[in-house]
């Protein structure tokens, strides 16, 4: 019975520890992982979430870029995987990190570590080429695909992007003859020549747009900025899909530390400056939380199953 008491009073001590450290969060400096290079539209809009954390709390708060040398977001997954759950490191992951993170072979990724603080962007994901190419279409690239060899350039072979574009070509009937991954895909991909054709957001070939060809869009609604060029769904209606953004803590993160970090992420992207960003790249910007964010997780999960049958 003693030990009981003990025992019970012990885990009482802890729980109001954990409580008290939640209720006194952030008490030291906040870092914000982002697992690409700077200048892209989640390193955007988390610089503006880490400022405003910043002023809310009065402790400082950074973005920290870690990109993948190719291979895709899981780097800066496995960082932030590593750390205390404590709500001082914080993931600002792409939806590949809880959709198929576990599922590649990532040792500190199995289980998946991470549960959602919110979703805040819609990536304007696209398949583009140079203004030069021969073809101004899918179909086009896919007829000129039969006879010459065309080389793809991602973000890694694993991320659902890639994935989804190498399942469109499957539908239309070609495949890439060559595919390289790459940290950053923007014009010089293009106009050096490393890759006739990329998958890759809008926001990198927005300063040369005017001289590439925009042949799709990953995305489940058409793109404000480019309402001619068709999404996806419109060609191969079993492939809808959109590319997002959230944020993501370890999932023994207590929950008062999670809303503490929810309550400024929401009204950041929710700001009209936020929202400009928005306008002036056709971004969808916006905030799920964490149990819608959830739910988008377990839909993409069934996505990637149909994908994965697709390319068998």
């Amino acid at each position: 019975m003693e030990m009981k008491t003990r025992f019970l009073a012990a885990s009482t001590a802890l729980a109001l520890g954990a409580s008290m450290a939640a209720a006194e969060y952030p008490e030291k400096p906040v870092e914000f992982v982002v697992p690409f290079p700077p200048g892209d539209l989640e390193d955007i809009l988390t610089r503006m979430i880490a400022e405003d954390f910043q002023d809310e709390y009065g402790v400082p708060a950074a973005v920290v870029n870690k990109p993948g040398g190719g291979g895709g977001p899981f780097p800066g997954a496995v960082e932030v995987a590593m750390q205390p759950a404590d709500g001082y490191t914080v993931g600002s992951f792409v939806m590949d990190v809880p959709v198929v993170g576990d599922e590649i072979g990532i040792e500190p990724l199995e289980p998946m570590p991470f549960e959602p603080v919110g979703i805040f962007l819609t990536y304007p994901f696209v398949i583009a080429t140079s203004g030069d190419a021969p073809y101004s279409s899918m179909q086009e690239l896919a007829d000129h695909a039969q006879e010459n060899d065309v080389a793809l350039g991602h973000f890694g072979t694993v991320v659902l992007p890639t994935q989804v574009t190498l399942a469109l070509a499957e539908s239309m009937g070609f495949e890439y003859a060559t595919d390289a991954a790459f940290d950053a895909l923007d014009c010089n991909t293009l106009a050096s020549g490393d890759a006739d054709v990329i998958n890759t957001t809008l926001q990198l070939i927005q300063p040369c747009l005017d001289d590439v060809k925009v042949l799709t869009a990953l995305t489940n609604e058409r793109i404000s900025i480019l309402p001619d060029v068709p999404i996806i769904s419109e060609i191969e209606p079993d492939l809808s899909f959109y590319t997002w953004n959230g944020l993501f803590v370890h999932e023994d993160t207590p929950q008062e530390v999670r809303d503490k970090i929810a309550a400024v992420a929401r009204e950041t992207v929710m700001s009209d400056r936020a929202q400009q960003v928005g306008e002036d790249t056709g971004a969808l910007i916006y905030w799920l939380d964490a149990e819608e964010a959830a739910e988008r997780i377990a839909a993409d999960k069934e996505l990637v199953a149909r994908i994965a049958e697709m390319l068998e």
